[in-house]
């Protein structure tokens, strides 16, 4: 009976989670339009996520996240959503490919990260309010480097056509919206996901207890 509990506990705050990051995806709210590319708040449920749940769960809201951002790119194309959606990409299946590690592989892995870093640091650290912040920032650069790195590697010269400059200045700009979103996104990623999730690990914390 208990195991039973625990699995239905679970799996309605994965479906929940699932269905916080569908509207912010479907609505445009976990997307924030920028020149060159779409800064987001999706990665704080899958972290939060990641953290509750663990790494597997961590992944599956990854891949809703990633699912949410060909969705996003797909419907209201911005600069860069030939890396988003393989729909949009001009270089056939190869191009369909890449787009899909970019907006799906990139996003599963977020949420492996933040699970596996989580444990690490909850056995390490053994406090959650530094715990947190610094799964929470972690996850979040990794995923940007992950992002823009993977962009830069794959894509570069249809970076550097859609920015029509010369593809040795693709790096400099791929560090530039590293810096120019990733770390506002870490930043409040560690607000958010300490607020947040040491609520909610109090609140599962004394669930279990029933």
């Amino acid at each position: 009976m208990k195991k039973t509990k625990v699995d239905t506990r679970y799996l309605a705050t994965l479906a929940m989670l699932c269905g916080v990051l569908l509207v912010m995806g479907m609505t445009g709210i976990g997307f924030i339009p920028l020149p060159v590319i779409k800064a987001t708040t999706m990665h704080i449920p899958v972290i939060l996520g990641a953290i509750l749940l663990g790494p597997s769960a961590g992944a599956v809201l990854g891949g809703v996240f990633g699912l949410c951002s060909i969705w996003v790119n797909t419907t209201s194309p911005g600069l860069l959503a030939f890396a988003f959606s393989p729909f949009m990409s001009n270089e056939g299946l190869i191009g369909a490919v890449k787009s899909l590690w970019i907006a799906l592989g990139c996003r599963i892995l977020l949420g492996v990260i933040a699970g596996w870093l989580w444990r690490l640091l909850r056995k390490c650290i053994k406090q959650d309010y530094i715990a947190l912040p610094i799964t929470a920032a972690v996850s979040t650069i990794c995923h940007t480097i992950l992002v823009m790195g993977s962009i830069y590697i794959l894509l570069a010269q249809q970076y550097a056509a859609a920015k029509n400059v010369a593809i040795t200045a693709v790096f400099g700009l791929v560090m530039g919206t590293v810096t120019a979103s990733g770390i506002p996104e870490a930043i409040a990623a560690a607000i958010l996901v300490t607020i947040i999730g040491k609520a909610l690990l109090h609140l599962m914390a004394q669930m279990k207890k029933r």
